[in-house]
């Protein structure tokens, strides 16, 4: 899973893609091909904007379709928009979604673990370092109270 979520995108295929659906664009509404793939070049961007950027899109195509492997689909790209962007609540939701539809889906099941493991392991990191910071504070104090003391 690590793949999928980790990946980024080769920056020639970003402006290729960027370049069909801006041409289409021009004509018109781009087609949800041209969309989807762009959406999904920029979800996988090194840049948070970029991928706030496809995942709108990602959701104007959900919203947009009538086509409903079309919206599991979108659902799941969308979960993994999410989970790059660090909003795992958001991201199982769109995983539970899928579920719904299709309760043996095994991508969304790896996904949901995926991003359960993450939150786990990003939770426990979070607590150290808050953790941490609250051993240095009491320190700090407790040597301010020493030095008072002395006086």
């Amino acid at each position: 899973m690590d793949v999928i979520v980790e990946e980024h995108v080769n920056p020639d295929d970003l402006k290729k893609y960027e370049a069909l659906y801006r041409d289409q664009e021009r004509r018109g509404p781009p087609s949800d091909k041209a969309t989807f793939d762009y959406a999904w070049c920029l979800v996988r961007s090194k840049y948070l904007k970029d991928m706030e950027r496809g995942t709108s899109l990602l959701e104007d195509l959900f919203h947009n379709t009538k086509d409903e492997g079309a919206k599991r689909d979108y659902l799941y790209y969308m979960a993994i928009a999410y989970t790059r962007t660090k909003h795992y609540d958001t991201a199982l939701k769109y995983t539970k979604a899928i579920k719904r539809i299709e309760p043996n889906n095994r991508q969304a099941t790896q996904l949901e673990n995926y991003i359960k493991e993450k939150m786990k392991k990003e939770g426990l990191m979070g607590m150290a370092i808050v953790g941490g910071a609250a051993l240095a504070l009491g320190g700090i104090v407790g040597l301010g109270i020493a030095a008072l003391a002395k006086k």
